[in-house]
């Protein structure tokens, strides 16, 4: 069973750093795809960004040139530092991990969530 375990959450300043991890267990197949996701209060769940095995990485708009994502394949291990945070990115952020398969398509694997709060 594949279990997704985030750390780093927590509340910062507005102009302040974080680091999410997230450790991905379980699988019998590497992940193509891993990611960060967040759900704010009353909206919808977003990507923020994502990266693949080969290292290709995307970004939402609103954090490109202040959120980094990485990951480390031999540990199954996805990051993301983020600087320069703003209360905007107050919200809940998950993990997310893909394995796409040939036939059957995507699956899709979430972590439990790790809350961001950026005061003002």
């Amino acid at each position: 069973q594949v279990q997704l375990v985030e750390s780093g959450g927590g509340l910062v300043q507005a102009g302040g750093s974080l680091r999410l991890s997230c450790v991905a267990s379980g699988s019998s197949r590497s992940f193509n795809v891993m990611g960060w996701y967040r759900q704010a209060p009353g909206k919808q769940r977003e990507l923020v960004a994502a990266i693949t095995s080969g290292g290709s990485t995307n970004y939402d708009d609103s954090v490109k040139g202040r959120f980094t994502i990485s990951r480390d394949n031999a540990k199954n291990t996805v990051y993301l530092q983020m600087n320069s945070l703003k209360p905007e990115d107050t919200a809940v952020y998950y993990c997310n991990a893909r394995i796409l398969w040939i036939v059957t398509g995507p699956s899709d694997y979430w972590g439990q969530g790790t809350q961001v709060t950026v005061s003002s």
